[in-house]
């Protein structure tokens, strides 16, 4: 008698073979050139991936660049072969910055099944950890984010995106950019995903996951010294904690990442994660001791970064800024019913500062209606310099044609700039139409395969 022994586990599930079929969605150049990025325009929506189901979203990766030209360069933009040219402005030969914010300007939507509103939805950058449209770099185990060293915390800085989590879905799967932003931004991206020959089974319950923001949260003493005598204040309910997650149904809650603005200069950390499962009322079925411990820190939060917490900026390297993670693949929260997962803003939510979170779970269908603020209520506290504008002196006649020069170079490197936009916005048609279509013949072709 033989013994149907299936290992367990991430790895035991390389060991056995089992159906299904590995595809791709990606912004591949399908002339077979090396133009590999997909133009989105300003309040343009791109569906990247429009899949066939059953089956699973395996990897998501995507990278990206939105700059801004504040003055013509001196090289044809029909012939550079790459989205930035990445000379230095010193040089003269190219005005190029990038859009400091446009990783919160940009939307990642998801939708399963038939369902009209997304099961995902929350800024770009946030969703894969890289908040405030701040760069900062981390490896976990369902996300990471690889930040271009030379532009490591800074805001827009370069970076590379990558998701693991698995997302099934039953019917559908669409996977949405919307570019809220008013300049065009270009777009890489690979959505690798898995078709299955059977249906899913009837317990499956589908990924999620929500944008939120408090701008800022109310404290009731945001001048008061954390960690002070003043601050020790009852909180026995919760019900001004900051909100990242509450939604009906059944499922887990797998995660969040967090983003806090601190305005004080003392402790953003001392208040304590409360997460109310079902009919719970006080005390919630999982109460913790303060932020840094919910995170897997203690005595503060140090720049260490693991497979389901850690730190992705920390404050001593952009002051005020701190972003964390932690992750729930191993310990997932369940709800039968319903779930509210709060935090403490300050011990007992006396600091008003700026929080903004990703949460990420599994739940049944339908999906709540999920959606985020207007642009404007997104875009990050970043400090601004200041800069002190002279009005121009009297020209001679030589300033005053160089000026002249510029403004119509500026003129002619616009409109050769905009035409290759467009240009490559009837390309891009085609690619999306192309992607949908290979999507559905890759469909066709294994279903048949398993008749």
């Amino acid at each position: 008698m033989t013994a149907d022994f299936a290992p367990g586990g991430l790895l035991g599930d390389l060991t056995r073979a089992r159906p299904g079929r590995t595809a791709r969605a990606s912004s591949y150049d399908q002339t077979g050139r090396n133009r590999d990025n997909w133009i989105v325009m300003p309040g343009e929506e791109r569906t990247l991936a429009d899949l066939e189901g059953p089956g699973f979203i395996t990897h998501i990766w995507m990278t990206q660049s939105c700059r801004i030209q504040p003055g013509p360069g001196q090289i044809d933009p029909a012939v550079v072969g790459v989205p930035m040219l990445e000379i230095h402005n010193a040089l003269g030969v190219s005005w190029e910055a990038v859009d400091p914010d446009y990783y919160r300007k940009v939307l990642l939507k998801i939708y399963w099944d038939d369902q009209e509103t997304p099961s995902v939805i929350a800024p770009l950058g946030d969703f894969f950890g890289l908040m405030n449209s701040l760069s900062g770099s981390y490896d976990s185990l369902p996300l990471s984010v690889s930040a271009k060293e030379p532009e490591l915390h800074t805001f827009g800085g370069s970076a590379a995106f990558n998701s693991y989590f698995r997302m099934p879905f039953g019917k559908r799967a669409r996977v949405v950019v919307e570019n809220q932003n008013d300049i065009p931004y270009l777009q890489y991206f690979y959505i690798d995903y898995e078709l299955s020959p059977a249906p899913l089974p009837e317990d499956t319950v589908y990924f999620h996951a929500h944008w939120k923001r408090a701008l800022p949260n109310v404290g009731w003493g945001p001048d008061l010294q954390a960690n002070s005598i003043e601050t020790t204040v009852a909180n026995l309910d919760g019900a001004d904690n900051y909100v990242a997650l509450e939604t009906e149904g059944r499922g887990h809650y797998v995660g969040c990442t967090l983003a806090v603005r601190h305005f004080q200069g003392s402790w953003w950390g001392e208040g304590d994660d409360m997460i109310f499962i079902d009919d719970d009322t006080w005390p919630p079925s999982l109460h913790g001791t303060g932020m840094e411990d919910y995170f897997g820190h203690a005595w503060g939060m140090q720049r260490n970064a693991y497979q389901f917490n850690g730190t992705i900026v920390h404050e001593e390297d952009v002051p005020g800024f701190h972003h964390s993670y932690r992750f729930h693949m191993v310990d997932p929260i369940r709800f039968e019913k319903r779930i509210k997962v709060t935090f403490e803003h300050g011990h007992g939510n006396h600091l008003s500062d700026d929080w903004s979170s990703t949460a990420y779970w599994y739940q049944t269908l339908p999906s709540p209606v999920l959606t985020v603020p207007d642009v404007e209520d997104r875009l990050p506290l970043r400090p601004v310099d200041r800069v002190i504008e002279a009005p121009l002196p009297p020209l001679t006649d030589e300033q005053r044609a160089a000026r002249r020069q510029a403004e119509e170079r500026m003129k002619r490197f616009v409109a050769a700039r905009d035409q290759l936009r467009e240009e490559r916005r009837q390309q891009v048609d085609e690619w999306e139409r192309g992607n949908v279509e290979q999507a559905r013949a890759l469909r066709r072709g294994y279903d048949a395969g398993q008749e």
